[in-house]
């Protein structure tokens, strides 16, 4: 998901009076009446990807009233919506915390070292940056309710082949449609959607909390592989969620708001391509700043969440059940999420990320 850039609304229109198929012809640079400007940027975090194509001072609007732009989902079916993303992101947190406790069992089941069983964060990395990257084209032409659950079924498929212990190589699956579709529509939501995120995120702290706990115990038994019918299950149940609640609709269509492709064109009366697209996309300076601030962070978090069980063992003479400390780890992870929100606003969320920078740093600097 992307916003339309928020000066978008200021360049848009009055087409009140115009006819829905054709372009208006007044002014260009006229604004938009004022009741309705703040309604669109409330919606803009929500808009897909499919409305960020072209050049943004170029966008008229076809005719759009304020009853049509107006969020027309119930709160019951939202946080009904935003449950079934709970669920979903609960299952990636799991994931990713159940590699570290296992990591022991792994190199004795296929008698490879650390440096071979480290390709599993390796190729975990290639999979998230792979959906990234096919995320933005997959939206436009399919949607949210549809890629969503093609990623859970991907999940599925995956847990489906870990469980008889198979061929190592089989191992090197990762998941990211789930994560940035769930993301994409908690950040749509138009009120308090900062605190729904910190929720969303806290329910995958509590994912990779629990993982862990059931993981060890998995990891001192000769049925190791078995952890996995486990998360099978998990997958199965978030599946038949993502299938019912969004029932493989676009996300202006679960939010009860028009199709943004109608309500957006360039000049010329047409959308250009995906290609000009990810131009737009990989071009933002914002956009560089914060992949790059993303993939560090995520990679330490998941990288560091795993790799400490093996370090205690090798290092600190821990046992088996070192793969304890990982749950302590990710417990941290999701009562941060929720506890530090008022810090945030406090500090500001800005200025916050560099206190929480400096503080990770000299803390891993204490280990």
């Amino acid at each position: 998901m992307a916003a339309v850039p928020p000066n978008t609304s200021a360049n848009l229109p009055d087409t009140s009076d115009a006819s829905p198929l054709q372009p208006p012809e007044r002014d260009l640079g006229r604004a938009i009446a004022t009741d309705r400007e703040p309604q669109l940027q409330s919606n803009e975090y929500g808009i897909e990807m499919g409305t960020l194509s072209g050049n943004t001072a170029k966008c008229s609007t076809l005719s759009l009233n304020s009853e049509s732009s107006e969020w027309n989902m119930s709160t019951k079916k939202e946080w009904i919506a935003i449950a079934a993303c709970c669920w979903s992101v609960f299952s990636v947190g799991w994931n990713d915390a159940t590699t570290g406790p296992l990591l022991p069992a792994f190199q004795v089941h296929y008698g490879v070292n650390f440096t071979v069983v480290s390709m599993l964060f390796v190729s975990n990395c290639v999979g998230f940056l792979s959906a990234a990257v096919v995320n933005i084209r997959l939206t436009d032409q399919l949607g949210l309710g549809k890629i969503i659950l093609f990623g859970a079924v991907l999940q599925v498929l995956a847990y489906s082949l870990l469980a008889p212990a198979l061929p190592f190589p089989v191992m090197c699956v990762g998941v990211g449609f789930q994560d940035a579709q769930a993301n994409g529509f908690i950040a749509g939501l138009p009120k308090k959607s900062s605190e729904k995120m910190g929720l969303l995120h806290a329910v995958y702290g509590a994912g990779a909390f629990v993982s862990p706990l059931v993981a060890t115990q998995f990891a001192q038994s000769t049925r190791w592989s078995f952890h996995y019918l486990i998360s099978l299950g998990l997958a199965i149940i978030n599946t038949i969620a993502l299938l019912v609640v969004f029932r493989l609709r676009r996300q202006h269509e679960i939010n009860g708001q028009p199709d943004p492709k109608l309500a957006y064109y360039t000049e010329n009366g047409k959308t250009s391509g995906n290609d000009n697209k990810y131009k737009e996309i990989l071009s933002s300076r914002a956009v560089q700043l914060m992949s790059f601030f993303i993939w560090v962070y995520v990679g330490l978090e998941v990288t560091i969440g795993g790799k400490r069980i093996e370090f205690i063992i090798d290092e600190r003479g821990g046992g088996p059940s070192s793969g304890y400390i990982s749950s302590g780890f990710f417990g941290g992870l999701m009562l941060g999420r929720v506890v530090l929100l008022w810090v945030n606003k406090k500090i500001g969320e800005r200025r916050v990320i560099y206190v929480y920078c400096f503080l990770c740093i000299g803390l891993e600097l204490v280990v």
